[in-house]
């Protein structure tokens, strides 16, 4: 998944996600609290692998994870293309009204639209980005 879409969420915690978006995602997807200050949206197939990479861990590590798993919700778009955000995840990520949703690979990400161009703004430089090539071996 890649591209930046800006969108506006509405009083009710709805979401329009772009049809390319959807398209890739899949027909339902998970939504869960995200690195950072963002949430993450997994289409089945990685949050199949998340889960399996979860089953793995010892009982003391798992249960670091307990918050995770209960705030996840499973989403499907209703006929608009919209998905409903719970509060506690609205509020995690500090979502009002305006955000922005990214392609990260093999997820998404929905962060708030000031958060992001603010860490946009300082993450974009040719020195980070060369040094985030090196680090993969280009």
């Amino acid at each position: 998944m890649t591209g930046t879409y800006e969108h506006s969420m509405d009083a009710k915690g709805r979401l329009f996600l772009p049809a390319k978006l959807r398209e890739e995602l899949g027909v339902s997807f998970y939504l869960a609290m995200g690195v950072d200050t963002c949430l993450a949206i997994y289409p089945q197939q990685t949050w199949d692998r998340f889960t399996e990479k979860f089953s793995s861990l010892p009982m003391s590590q798992s249960k670091a994870m307990r918050t995770l798993f209960a705030n996840t919700v499973k989403c499907e778009p209703d006929s608009q293309g919209r998905i409903v955000i719970p509060q506690k995840l609205r509020k995690y990520a500090g979502l009002e009204k305006d955000v922005v949703i990214l392609g990260v690979h093999d997820r998404a990400e929905i962060w708030s639209a000031q958060t992001w161009w603010a860490q946009e703004e300082e993450e974009m430089t040719p020195e980070k980005m060369s040094a985030c090539m090196e680090a993969l071996g280009f």
